[in-house]
């Protein structure tokens, strides 16, 4: 299934620059980011599951937010594409 993950940490101090470089770092072992707070994740439940545990561990409820957008297993009908910043097929070819 394809997840959306979205964040917002508030970077004002240093522990919270810290969280920033944590949430993205877990991100991209799952996904590719998309733009600078956006990652789309080709992810079965289990890896969800425990990415979310992971991201929610790491974030500050207080301060800061993850929101998450399931898109299902044909997610390719449903997102569109326009501007900058070429896309990409998750589940093509990757060359390393």
């Amino acid at each position: 299934m394809m997840m959306l993950i979205t964040y917002d940490v508030n970077t004002m101090d240093k522990e919270g620059r810290k969280r920033l470089r944590l949430v993205a770092k877990h991100c991209q072992n799952y996904g590719q980011r998309v733009q600078n707070s956006v990652f789309e994740c080709l992810v079965d439940p289990t890896q969800f599951a425990q990415l979310r545990l992971t991201l929610e561990s790491i974030i500050d409820p207080e301060k800061d937010s993850l929101r998450y957008y399931n898109l299902g297993k044909h997610w390719k009908n449903r997102v569109e594409h326009v501007g900058a910043k070429q896309t990409y097929d998750p589940e093509g070819l990757m060359l390393l």
